[in-house]
């Protein structure tokens, strides 16, 4: 199945929507369902360790992701690492306007192993699907609400 994609343009450089989109501590902000988010070492980097705590099914659940590409201000890229539903995320962010508006475009998609296999298909794709528009009209509207 083909990657669930999204994009939105922001009134931001892309050095500015690139730090925000891919900062953990901002995911709270525009993304449904995360309540807290970490990554460990920082400065990011190949390899750097991300720990969220997302609302899922109305319990909290603690998903843990590996950085596979950092590339500021470009491209970033993350892959979940145990659990049954993992994440495959990347980040392309392109500038616009001469580098004062940025294009910010996301894709998700998911594996499932055990009792995952049947829910990424079921519910958990479906679930994204309709979350993604949302999620990035709240990533513009933060990312043109900052100082």
């Amino acid at each position: 199945m083909a990657p669930i994609v999204a994009s939105t343009e922001v009134a931001r450089p892309p050095e500015e929507a690139f730090a925000y989109v891919t900062d953990p501590r901002t995911f709270p902000e525009w993304q449904l369902g995360v309540i807290s988010s970490r990554i460990e070492p920082v400065p990011v980097q190949v390899g750097s360790t991300c720990t969220t705590v997302r609302s899922i099914g109305g319990r909290e659940r603690t998903v843990t992701t590996k950085i596979t590409e950092c590339d500021p201000p470009r491209r970033w890229a993350d892959r979940g690492v145990g659990g049954p539903i993992r994440a495959i995320v990347s980040v392309d962010v392109e500038p616009l306007a001469e580098g004062s508006r940025s294009r910010v475009t996301i894709a998700v998609d998911f594996t499932g192993h055990g009792i995952g296999r049947l829910l990424v298909p079921l519910v958990v794709r479906r679930q994204a699907a309709k979350e993604m528009p949302e999620n990035m009209r709240r990533l513009a509207l933060a990312l043109e609400s900052r100082q």
